[in-house]
């Protein structure tokens, strides 16, 4: 979709540069395209197949558009769940190793450099 949208705004550049080019210098080519005069009719005609070549190149650059933001709401709620995923790895992480340390200390009491308290009498 989006190649064709590309297609359909360089028909409109080219389509409205053409008219201008034609408009400017109809007294130049008169007889090419067998237009003797300039009629109102002709340029209503010309703007209204600009309008609609500008309406559909609007369409198509809308539905480009919103498949885009689509695509990146989906990308972001991805990283958002991804983000979730590793911040509860990390927290199982650090229960576990906040677990090892509990148990540890239990260890090292038995095992510690300071001598118990004696009692005299």
């Amino acid at each position: 979709m989006k190649k064709f949208n590309n297609i359909m705004q360089l028909l409109l550049a080219l389509f409205f540069a053409i008219s201008l080019i034609y408009f400017l210098a109809f007294e130049s080519t008169k007889g090419l395209f067998g237009v003797t005069e300039l009629h109102s009719g002709t340029v209503v005609t010309f703007l209204l197949v600009g309008l609609i070549l500008f309406l559909a190149t609007w369409g198509t650059s809308s539905m480009v558009i919103k498949g885009v933001e689509r695509a990146l709401s989906k990308k972001e709620l991805e990283k958002n769940e991804l983000k979730a995923k590793l911040y509860d790895l990390e927290q199982g992480v650090k229960l576990r190793d906040l677990e090892k340390k509990i148990e540890q200390p239990e260890e090292d009491k038995e095992n510690s450099g300071i001598r118990p308290r004696q009692n005299f009498k």
